[in-house]
This record gives structure tokens, C-alpha cells and sequence, in this order.
């Protein structure tokens, strides 16, 4: 069987990535002659002035073939008489980094090319980068649109020592730098005669004869689990894909994360029964004895992955939102998916120089170093020594939009010394004493709405029934335990957090908690929701106008807001969200205190 490389073509826009494959399938024979005829007919009116436009066999959008560019990523699948390829094509432009780096996560191999008359482009450096931080460890260099500088050999030796000093701070097992010319075929599938100063081989030969082959540094066996299966109440099996090492009818397996044991009591490979299955193998596995699995975890033999709740990433940032400090989201490491937050950013690498930047923000298609705590223990790796554990995905919890890609570089100690301390007196006790629901009444609406003086008559109702209460206000967190916090955006993030897990505690002592803030963002609100809990959270939007708001202006904020005094003031610099869903609705530009109090109690009837 011939041995299978799995390649990708990247660099800048324009730079001819796929006028090389287009080109190299083409003087090798490897399209069919309809293929050959309908490429030939639309070279007519490609962007070669009639001439053969071999792009044309990878681009198959008509956005593409309008622009001359690649958007998506195009996968080739080829044979040739020493070797079969698959070839991911992937887009040049800024704009569609995110589709570069899907095609990068599959590759073995990077053919990254540059344009000879531009010399190293700062997206030619990014895709190196992210050639790297996917874990490739094979690079060829192709110096293309050698036809334009008319082959001078000054100029690529130029070039080619710029990239090897690129390459410098990366990890990589080969490199081999070529000058091609795709348009006119020069090194691709056969020497060129138009560079005789050239010594090394085509760019064709050099793919079919380099060995990927590499000592995996996973040891043991590791399978993720991605589906439990029960056709029936005799069968329980546990279906994944056999990422590392082998397994054996009757090893005994570990569960993780609850470190169960059993032994393998039968192996399905595909539908039929084997006795053992190898790395790459999808399986179902049958345990001997009922033991706590279900997707997301892991079985393994003679490994020990961590388990831990936090860890340091190297993140691509791909969302058109910015990344601060504090920002939730979920994150996908094997088959586990668990809600996480950002805790940090470190630092931010260039991709021109490596050099380690501060930053408190990413923009789209930056990288950065990043510290990220999971909302409970999962299973992980380092991405050197496991990629199918140590390689991420953080998603939008709004949109399920890909936010950023990355690995994991390192689990972090604090967490593995951190153990939560059941109590003997819970929540449900305090609460049995007190008599009452523990619930957090979460006020939001915009500066002046009355939030403050409605969560304080409230409170005075409550205490009158007999409730056990607690009002925070915002003014007086941020002189007490939010004193330290600005009103940045990552600030006001970690400011909602620590009254959420404020109130959640209060809730645990069995009180009543009454929140005012403005909590402008939809997402601040929504994690605190799911850091109280849902059923414990009732979200109170006060949704007097703006123009009353500002007509109050009990503190004076909107004057100063508008003299420029307050930068990022909520209702005249900043958006609030206006909550989707709220529980309760209450508008305070009509009727007396007394008469909004009453009306917002009753529709709190249901709830406490």
C-alpha cells in the first residue's frame, strides 16, 4: 500500500497556491480529459488573458473565480506511481485566516509559498506560525513567480535566508526551500531548465520521497469517548476513535475523569468483532462491569492524562469580537465540551518577530498565550505529547461561532491542589431554617432608571414578610470588594462575576439577594445566571426610557457623560442590551414608588 501524505498550500493572497497544485495535477496527468477540456474552456475567461488558467482546478466558487482568489479551503485527493497526497488548498486573504487554520489542523506537511517580487509577507509569517501551532513539523518553502524576477538566483538565496531565520524559534523536523514559478511550471513536477544554479529536486519529487513518519510521543492506549451505545438492555458500548496506542480483549481500562476501572470485555471494529484495535481505529468497546462513562470521557492504558479545570493555551483568535479578560465561552478539548472563561491574557506573540507582547486584548487573527479555567475537571494533555487531548476550540455560547483555535501548553498546579469541601450543613438546611426559597433578584437597567430605589423598597417588603435578605448595590460593591476595578471592559466583566459569585454564596446561606446594576452586556448577565443557576436567578429589567434617565440624572452622570468627562458611560458612549428574556419587566416612568413596588412584587409572587 502506498504510504499517504496529507499536505497543505498556504501563504499570502495571490502568492499561486493554486495555480501550483492546478498546474502540478496537470503536468502530471492526474485530471481526467474532460477535466482538461472544461478547464481549457473556462481559461477564456479567467484571469490569464486566455492562457491556461490552472488555478481554475482548485477554485470552485465563482467568488473565487471572479476575484482570482481562494476563500474556502479545497480539498484534492491524487495519486501518483510512488505515493497517494490529499491536498488541503486553502485562501490566502485576512479575512479568511479561520479557514486556513481548518485546513492546517489536518496536514503533515505545509507547502507555504511567497512571492518572489514581494518578498516575506506578514501573512506569509502567520500561516508559518500557524503551520506550527497546529503541530506541523514538516516545511517546504516554495519561492514562487520566479518568471518575474527573471529567475535571479541573488534573490532567492535572499529569501531563502530570511525564511530559515523565520524558522529559527519553531519546532520543526525538515525544511527544504525550492524556486518554482507556477505559471509556467518551473520545479514543479520536473527540474527547471530556465535555473540551472538550482541544484535540488521538483517540488513533486521532494513530496513523494520525504518520510513523515515520526516516534509518537503518545504512549499507551487513549480513546475518546464520543457516543455510548444501547441498542438494548444486554449492550453497552462505548464508541470512539483510538487516538494512541492498542488495545486488547481483557486490558484493563481506565475511566477518566472519575478514575474507574474495568477490563475490556469485547471490541467491535466497524461491525464485527476483533481482538484487538489499533491507533486510528473507530471502535465500540464493551467493559466488563457498569462503570460512570458517557461522551467526553476518556479510557485509557498505561497513561495518565491530566484531569484539572485549568490551563495555559496558545489561542488563534478568529471571531470579529475582541478578547478580553474574563469572556466565557465553551470549550471543546476531545469529545468534552464544558463552559470556560478566559482569566487572562499573558501575552500576545507578533508574527513577524515571535517577540512576547503585553496585551489585555486579541483582535481577530491574533495569537496569544492564554490562561483558561473550565468549569469543572475534564481531560487534557500537553498538545506536544497528545494532540487529540491537547488541542482546543473555545465557541461562542451565543452563536456556536469557532471563536479561536489552539493547544494547550500546560495544565496549571493551582487547580490540582484545589479540592471543593462538602459541608455538612448545605444549602437546602439554612434554607429549611430560614423558611423561605434562596433566590437572587437581579435588577438591570440604565443609569437613573431606579433600579436602586426599587431593589430597596423591595427589600423592605421582604423584610417585613419575615424574609432573610441581602441588598448589593452597585456603588457599594465598587467601594468595598470591587474597589480595585476600573471600567474597562474586562473590569466590568470581573465586576458582575464577583457579585454572582457573591450572591450564589449568599444563596447558599439561605437569603434572599437583591442586585442593582446597570450590567449592560447580555453575556455578563448570562453568566451570572449560570454561575447562580438558572432556577435561581430572576432577571429584573427596569426599562425606563432613556430620555427619562436622563431628565433624573439623580447623580449628575449624564451631564458628565456628555461633556466628555465619563469615557464608556452606558446610554450615551457605551450600548446597554436591553435583555432578551427577562422574568420580570417593570417601567418606573409612570405611577408612584409605591405603586411600581406593588406591581413588581406581585409578579414576584410565583418566584418566592
Amino acid at each position: 500500500m502506498k504510504s499517504l501524505l496529507k499536505f497543505i498550500t498556504c501563504g499570502s493572497v495571490d502568492d499561486g497556491k493554486s495555480t501550483l497544485i492546478g498546474h502540478m495535477l496537470y503536468d502530471a496527468k492526474l485530471i481526467y480529459a474532460d477535466q482538461e477540456r472544461v478547464l481549457q474552456l473556462d481559461s477564456r475567461l479567467g484571469s490569464r488573458e486566455g492562457m491556461i488558467d490552472y488555478s481554475l482546478l482548485l477554485d470552485g466558487l465563482m467568488a473565487e473565480r471572479e476575484q482570482g482568489i481562494t476563500i474556502d479551503v479545497a480539498y484534492r485527493y491524487f495519486n501518483t506511481e510512488k505515493r497517494s497526497f490529499i491536498v488541503a488548498d486553502t485562501p490566502g486573504h485576512e479575512e479568511y485566516t479561520r479557514n486556513m487554520a481548518v485546513g492546517a489542523s489536518f496536514a503533515d506537511l505545509a507547502v507555504i509559498l511567497a512571492d518572489a517580487s514581494q518578498g516575506i509577507l506578514v501573512q506569509t509569517r502567520r500561516h508559518t506560525r500557524i503551520c506550527s501551532l497546529m503541530g506541523i513539523k514538516h516545511f517546504v518553502f516554495a519561492i514562487n513567480k520566479m518568471d518575474l524576477v527573471h529567475y535571479d538566483k541573488t534573490c532567492f538565496c535572499r529569501l531563502e535566508r530570511e525564511l530559515k531565520k523565520l524558522l529559527v524559534d519553531f519546532d520543526y523536523e525538515s525544511l527544504y526551500v525550492l524556486p518554482v514559478s507556477a505559471t509556467e511550471g518551473d520545479n514543479i513536477t520536473s527540474r527547471s531548465q530556465n535555473m540551472p544554479w538550482f541544484t535540488g529536486c521538483s517540488l513533486l519529487e521532494y513530496l513523494e520521497k520525504i518520510d513523515i513518519a515520526q516516534e509518537s510521543l503518545e504512549k499507551g492506549f487513549c480513546m475518546p469517548v464520543q457516543r455510548v451505545s444501547r441498542p438494548n438492555h444486554t449492550f453497552r458500548g462505548f464508541q470512539g476513535q483510538v487516538e494512541s496506542g492498542k488495545v486488547h480483549t481483557g486490558d484493563e481500562v481506565t475511566a477518566l475523569p472519575s478514575g474507574e476501572k474495568a477490563r475490556v470485555k469485547s471490541i467491535l471494529v466497524a461491525d464485527k468483532e476483533s481482538g484487538t484495535a489499533v491507533s486510528g481505529q473507530p471502535v465500540t468497546l464493551q467493559l466488563d462491569r457498569e462503570v460512570d462513562v458517557s461522551r467526553g470521557c476518556v479510557l485509557v492504558n498505561g497513561m495518565a492524562p491530566p484531569v484539572s479545570s485549568m490551563c495555559t493555551a496558545v489561542l488563534l483568535w478568529m471571531d470579529d469580537s475582541v478578547l478580553v479578560a474574563g469572556k466565557n465561552y465553551y470549550i471543546k478539548a476531545g469529545t468534552r465540551t464544558a463552559p470556560a472563561s478566559v482569566m487572562n491574557i499573558k501575552y500576545k506573540i507578533d508574527v513577524n518577530s515571535g517577540e512576547h507582547i503585553p496585551a489585555e486584548r486579541l483582535y481577530k487573527n491574533e495569537i496569544a498565550v492564554c490562561d483558561i479555567s473550565i468549569s469543572e475537571k475534564i481531560v487534557f494533555d500537553k498538545f506536544k505529547e497528545n494532540k487529540a487531548l491537547g488541542g482546543i476550540v473555545l465557541i461562542d455560547r451565543v452563536t456556536n461561532m469557532t471563536s479561536a483555535c489552539g493547544m494547550i501548553e500546560h495544565s496549571l498546579r493551582r487547580s490540582d491542589n484545589l479540592t471543593w469541601h462538602k459541608m455538612d450543613v448545605g444549602r437546602k438546611d439554612r434554607a429549611e431554617q430560614k423558611g423561605q426559597k434562596p433566590k437572587t433578584l437581579w435588577f438591570t437597567g440604565l443609569s437613573g432608571s431606579g433600579k436602586s430605589t426599587l431593589a430597596n423598597e423591595v427589600e423592605k417588603r421582604l423584610f417585613a414578610m419575615g424574609k432573610h435578605t441581602m441588598l448589593l448595590d452597585g456603588d457599594n460593591i465598587r467601594m468595598g470588594l470591587n474597589k480595585n476595578l476600573g471600567f474597562k471592559e474586562q473590569d466590568r466583566i470581573e465586576n458582575i462575576r464577583r457579585v454572582a459569585e457573591t450572591a450564589k454564596l449568599m444563596n447558599d446561606a439561605g437569603l434572599v439577594v437583591l442586585t442593582a446594576f446597570i450590567s449592560p452586556f447580555a453575556q455578563d448577565r448570562r453568566n451570572a445566571r449560570d454561575i447562580i443557576g438558572g432556577e435561581d436567578f430572576i432577571e429584573i429589567y427596569v426599562s425606563t426610557p432613556l430620555e427619562v434617565c436622563e431628565e433624573r440624572d439623580v447623580k449628575g452622570l449624564y451631564k458628565k457623560a456628555k461633556a466628555g468627562e465619563i469615557p464608556n458611560f452606558t446610554g450615551v458612549s457605551s450600548a446597554y442590551e436591553v435583555p432578551a428574556d427577562p422574568d420580570v419587566v417593570i417601567d418606573t416612568a409612570g405611577g408612584s414608588l409605591e405603586e411600581n413596588v406593588d406591581k413588581l412584587m406581585k409578579q414576584l409572587e410565583k418566584y418566592l
